[in-house]
């Protein structure tokens, strides 16, 4: 008797598209393992599906892939008896999403393999192994932590130095058995020159000038390669921490606790007490005293939906600097899936643009004023027109901006009633409450391996590459009509022949969609990939249904 049939379903991933154009590439070699596998167990009536369920180019470290997301739909449907990994890894990387799944499969009656590990979820040994091993993985991961933590702690308690990088002005000690710090004379006489140096002048921006000009840089070190590294001009944020660290007054710190330290002190305990001092006082005015800098015009502005304020930060790459807004408790590196990091340019521009057309649609509808005022109304327009035609538009409207909240579809925005009043030359009575408050629509979006800021309504933008490639295929179409062959296509583009199988199933879609790709109203998303894996239904119908285009 043969035994019942199980529906498997293979599921494959690469966190990057890097390849993916390929003929044949590594989620094709992935659900060629994992069919030959199912084939393997076929006397157990395992019948693979025709679905694939492909996942090129997203990230293992969430859920939040459309085609596992097609799976899980299909488990709970009861649909599918057995999901097929080639490695577990490509499944999810988090223990916990690991968790979650396995008691959504479990609650369905389905099951999961991994075809290169020894982990069949599908017998209770299987099961037992995997929990085990889990279980055994996560607990030593927890008690090394704690050993290392507690190891760290007792250590600076007691005056050692941990390891890390050296601070300027220290080395580490001839013999590695000690774990105490040595001053270095010529770098200690720069730590003492820039105590001084801030004493003296009382600012933080001086004393960055002042060493720049003096030529003091930062502590020189030798990578494991050889090279040189460090000796850098030192910047504003390295001169603070510099100040306030109290290793040069020969003590260490953990968290927020300060012990004796075993290393001699470079600064003695009265500079130390004043340079605090002044750091402190300067430090004292209100927010908002100083003029926020250009490339931070909604610095202390924007909140995310737990209230946590966003903070603008940068990162650099090469010789360009990326600015961001990222949720405050994402400063300190803690991974958190509900914190924000929006790209700063970005967001400015939107949301300055945002501004502009909620107050221009006001003035042409009369409702900016409590009373219209037909009389004035044509230089009401005129007024807003010229300020979005200055050469800092975007400043001036983002500096109407009080406050906002930053959600999943929207960004909900407060304007100042006297910087709005004084700008269109009016009485802050004059102005209309709803003109006040109102909110922009915004979305993240996939492209490829990285996510996109969409604010408010999505223009056309056409996706140059998808376009060469359809017209490509087109070619490749004509060629073979003409009498060409698919070798002789693929070594003319120097691509596979496989290449030029998949890829000329663009060239059959139907017309509304090539229309949409061409003009560049494509859903965001709609990736050459997308479009080719898994294979593209013949009917126009089936195609409307997977692209989310229609005719």
């Amino acid at each position: 008797m043969s035994a019942s049939p199980i529906r498997c379903a293979i599921y494959t991933r690469k966190s990057s598209e890097e390849g993916l154009e390929q003929g044949f590439n590594t989620l094709d070699a992935q659900h060629e393992a994992c069919a030959a596998y199912i084939a393997s167990q076929r006397h157990e009536g395992w019948r693979p599906v025709r679905e694939r369920y492909d996942d090129g180019g997203f990230s293992g470290g969430n859920t939040d892939r459309p085609a596992l997301q097609r799976l899980l739909a299909e488990v709970d449907a009861g649909r599918i008896g057995m999901i097929v990994v080639y490695k577990i890894d490509r499944l999810t990387r988090s223990l916990a999403d690991f968790a979650k799944l396995v008691e959504r499969l479990e609650a369905k009656g389905c099951s999961f393999v991994s075809v290169t590990q020894a982990f069949n979820t599908s017998t209770s040994m299987g099961r037992l192994t995997l929990n085990v091993l889990l279980s055994f993985a996560q607990f030593e991961r927890e008690v090394a932590g704690e050993r290392i933590r507690d190891k760290i702690a007792a250590s600076k308690k007691r005056g050692l130095w941990m390891g890390g990088t050296l601070p300027l002005g220290y080395d580490r000690h001839p013999d590695p058995r000690e774990q105490v710090l040595v001053v270095n004379e010529e770098e200690a006489g720069r730590v003492q020159r820039i105590f001084d140096l801030y004493e003296e002048l009382g600012c933080l921006s001086a004393l960055t000038a002042r060493v720049t000009e003096l030529d003091l840089r930062s502590k020189s070190r030798r990578a494991r390669d050889g090279r040189e590294i460090g000796h850098r001009p030192l910047g504003r944020g390295q001169l603070h921490y510099l100040l306030t660290n109290p290793v040069y007054r020969g003590r260490t710190r953990h968290g927020d606790r300060e012990h004796e330290g075993q290393h001699p002190a470079i600064i003695d305990a009265d500079q130390w007490t004043r340079v605090q001092e002044k750091l402190i006082a300067t430090s004292a005015r209100k927010r908002g005293q100083a003029a926020l800098p250009d490339n931070a015009a909604l610095a202390g502005k924007l909140v995310d939906e737990t209230g946590d304020r966003l903070t603008p930060t940068h990162t650099r790459k090469g010789q360009r600097r990326y600015r961001y807004y990222v949720s405050h408790r994402m400063i300190a590196g803690a991974t958190d899936p509900t914190g924000w990091r929006l790209p700063a340019a970005a967001l400015e521009q939107a949301l300055a643009k945002g501004v502009a057309d909620h107050l221009g649609i006001l003035a042409e509808a009369h409702t900016l004023l409590v009373r219209p005022d037909l009389d004035q109304h044509a230089g009401l327009v005129e007024t807003l027109r010229a300020t979005g035609t200055a050469s800092r538009a975007a400043a001036l409207w983002l500096g109407l901006i009080t406050k906002g909240q930053v959600g999943k579809t929207a960004i909900h925005l407060n304007l100042d009633r006297d910087a709005l009043a004084t700008l269109i030359g009016r009485s802050p009575d004059d102005l209309a409450d709803a003109a006040l408050v109102f909110s922009v629509a915004m979305s993240l979006t996939r492209r490829g391996i990285g996510q996109r800021l969409v604010i408010g309504e999505r223009g056309a933008e056409p996706d140059h590459a998808l376009i060469d490639h359809l017209g490509r295929a087109h070619r490749w179409l004509a060629a073979l009509k003409a009498g060409a062959d698919i070798t002789s296509l693929a070594k003319a583009d120097a691509v596979s022949e496989g290449c030029v199988r998949v890829h000329l199933q663009l060239a059959f879609l139907a017309p509304a969609i090539q229309r949409a790709i061409l003009d560049g109203t494509q859903p965001e998303g709609l990736t050459l990939h997308r479009l080719t894996r898994p294979e593209m239904p013949s009917d126009w119908q089936a195609q409307y249904e997977r692209t989310g285009i229609h005719p």
